[in-house]
């Protein structure tokens, strides 16, 4: 296998097509696919013997294995993880999935908790996996926070609680932080995390928030009444404090002990509010995660995937999830939209009962 990970963009179109077929394959049928069975459904016309050249270097990519001494080849976790984040395509809903999920969220009792039981049998039904629901409870308080760059516009928040329970979210970091800057965030935040619930650390961070600026109006206020300085954008988060006229922030000057505790506090404002967009954006935490094989700790010794999505109350927090567990060869394409669908619609009926 290559020490480096691949790349669904570095590959060429041949690659990508029969890199797709063999997972497409598999899922369907849950057997191994051949070279043979490529060269019939394949849009170019090439041979067997290509065929199996561009699943040799799948698999010394890491993406493809070929199970006891069949010709065929099936896709490794490495390769699932990165059919579903680059080439899975969603289907619809149907007509007939959304009809027995209605039907099932439509009948019966008030008993939110009733309504989830029916919810679970609802799910394995229409998918014929195991159904997973999350029930609503009491924000836990956090243990520890780690954040972890996955890329520029993507990053990964590891929540510990203190219960024992352990979330894994996906968010878009504010522009311009750094793998460093994360970890300072982290830091800080686990400092005063102890017995603290995210709601609580978001309004911890915000009282320091509002006392660095009240600090920096009172040391400010001075330098602005006499002419030596003046705000621009005062009170945004761009805002900067213009010393005699000039462009750069903060320059030294006569005041300089204060102009220097400005700078510092400065400083500390801007990366409490940092912080205070981390935790605002890990609270949000939306969308359906695919958890697969060993990605989720709790299913890793089965080869099991798990599809989940959060729902949400009528202030937009995250109150439970529903799922589906099935082997790693599920209908990804299908069970996706069925999951999402009913997340939606539970957190719907929970935000009209309330």
């Amino acid at each position: 296998m290559s020490d480096q990970t691949p790349n669904i963009e570095d590959m060429n179109d041949r690659s990508r097509e029969v890199f797709r077929r063999v997972v497409e394959g598999y899922l369907e049928t849950g057997d191994p696919v051949g070279s043979r069975t490529l060269t019939r459904t394949l849009s170019e016309n090439v041979s067997a013997a290509t065929i199996r050249n561009v699943m040799q270097d799948l698999e010394y990519l890491g993406l493809l294995d070929s199970p006891h001494v069949s010709a065929g080849r099936i896709p490794t976790q490495l390769g699932l993880r990165m059919f579903v984040d680059g080439l899975l395509e969603v289907g619809d809903l149907s007509g007939e999935d959304r009809r027995k999920i209605d039907q099932t969220l439509t009948d019966g009792e008030d008993d939110v908790t009733a309504l989830l039981d029916r919810v679970g049998s609802a799910l394995s039904g229409v998918t014929q996996g195991a159904s997973l629901v999350l029930t609503p409870k009491h924000e836990a308080p956090i243990k520890h926070i780690e954040f972890v760059s996955l890329a520029a516009d993507r990053a990964l928040v590891v929540l510990v609680f203190a219960d024992g329970q352990v979330e894994n979210r996906i968010f878009t970091p504010p522009a311009g932080q750094t793998p460093s800057s994360m970890r300072e965030a982290a830091n800080f935040i686990n400092a005063i995390a102890e017995g603290q619930t995210l709601s609580s650390l978001g309004g911890i961070i915000s009282r320091e928030i509002q006392q660095r600026r009240q600090e920096i109006d009172n040391l400010a206020a001075t330098l602005v009444e006499s002419g030596m300085a003046l705000w621009e954008n005062e009170g945004e988060t761009n805002e900067r404090l213009i010393v005699r006229g000039r462009g750069n922030l903060l320059t030294e000057n006569e005041s300089e002990s204060d102009l220097e505790r400005i700078r510092v506090l400065f400083d500390d404002l801007e990366r409490k509010r940092d912080i205070a967009k981390f935790l605002d954006l890990t609270e949000e935490g939306e969308g359906v995660r695919i958890f697969i094989g060993s990605e989720n700790q709790l299913f890793s010794l089965s080869g099991s995937s798990l599809v989940v999505s959060p729902y949400m109350n009528a202030d937009r927090k995250i109150i439970g999830a529903v799922g589906v567990i099935g082997p790693t060869r599920l209908n990804y394409g299908r069970i996706v939209p069925i999951v999402n669908y009913t997340a939606q619609r539970i957190g719907k009926i929970i935000t009209d009962r309330s």
